[in-house]
């Protein structure tokens, strides 16, 4: 059974996630503009796929499932909602944004999504995050970047033995230049070493500062260079939570501004449970903009690409007036579309 499926590989992850974690925190006293912004993104993205998904596929549907409310910190009410949320979060877990059906299932397209039975009865959950990002033009950014970081790297590889340096550095450090003499445009990547500060002669410092541009060049090639589909640590629980309620595979779909990536919960388990991966797939890190909480980011290359192509919203500056005064100006997405792979979509989240 699927459920039963992921619990086993969140009980033999290396995360050591807390299947029993319980959510409680301060109430947020006021939003701020940023929060705002990424709420409205990441409802703009949810409404891309959501009408993707309904008007492409010709055998499922989507429903929204989800919190959407529009409340915000600092709004009348807030506090009752936000304790109402994690009460939720602690009982059944954290909804998908999305639940998609058969549409021979429910002919009428309309969806109870208060009663538990219909719930259960759906194929796929789908957890929909936001990135603003052209997917295309960051790829091509990075890959360029790294092209021109080891170009450098043979460049100051060949200057060594051009300007004599090297034979001075195999006097200083053998291990060095080794390293440096053998690398090649496969394992400059792969290098690290201290950089040395040798300063007593010209020569001496001339030398430190090759040393110094190679191991700046290097830096950049050890950069994470790929965008993330991003589930926070606290988070594998609180889906689980869910999943263990009500048995539906689960996904999480990362929209660009361009295009949209989709992998499974399962896939992602399996991903993180195996250390070879880390820095190659993935990466943990504590997450500024998830109020310091630690994510996995996984190279959204894993995934795989359920949405083609999507054209660009319109985006507009919004207002919001808090009771003692205070302006907020945040963003404001409308339109654009989304283009369902079906075959894609079959394969990876139906048939999965």
């Amino acid at each position: 059974m699927y459920k039963d499926l992921i619990k086993e590989l969140l009980q033999k992850s290396p995360l050591e996630i807390d299947l029993d974690v319980k959510i409680e925190g301060r109430v947020p006293s006021i939003a701020s503009s940023e929060f705002l912004t990424n709420k409205e993104q990441g409802d703009w993205a949810e409404s891309v796929v959501f009408n993707a998904v309904n008007e492409y596929s010709k055998d499922y549907f989507a429903v929204k499932y989800g919190r959407s409310d529009t409340i915000a910190a600092g709004d009348p009410g807030f506090a009752d909602f936000y304790l109402a949320y994690q009460d939720e979060l602690n009982s059944i877990g954290k909804r998908p944004d999305l639940l998609i059906y058969k549409r021979a299932d429910f002919p009428s397209l309309v969806v109870d999504t208060d009663d538990d039975e219909q719930v259960s009865k759906a194929v796929a959950g789908i957890e929909v995050r936001s990135s603003a990002f052209l997917a295309n033009r960051y790829s091509a950014y990075m890959e360029s970047r790294q092209t021109q970081s080891l170009t450098n790297c043979k460049s100051i590889q060949a200057e060594f033995v051009s300007s004599g340096l090297d034979k001075l550095l195999e006097k200083k450090n053998p291990e060095i230049y080794k390293l440096i003499t053998n690398a090649n445009e496969q394992t400059f990547r792969d290098l690290d070493f201290r950089q040395p500060s040798w300063s007593s002669t010209e020569e001496l410092r001339q030398l430190t500062s090759l040393l110094k541009r190679l191991k700046q060049e290097i830096t950049v090639l050890h950069k994470r260079d790929y965008l993330s589909i991003t589930p926070k640590i606290e988070d594998l629980s609180l889906v689980n939570r869910w999943i263990q309620k009500y048995n539906v595979k689960h996904f999480y779909l990362q929209v660009f501004f361009d295009k949209a990536y989709v992998i499974s919960f399962k896939d992602i388990l399996t991903l993180v449970s195996d250390s070879d991966n880390e820095e190659k797939f993935f990466s943990i890190e504590r997450d500024v903009k998830n109020q310091g909480k630690t994510t996995v980011k996984i190279n959204v290359q894993v995934g795989k690409e359920v949405l083609g192509r999507i054209d660009m919203p319109n985006h507009e500056s919004v207002m919001k007036e808090l009771d003692r005064g205070r302006l907020l100006f945040f963003v404001r997405f409308s339109g654009g579309k989304g283009y369902l792979d079906n075959e894609v979509f079959t394969r990876e989240v139906i048939n999965a």
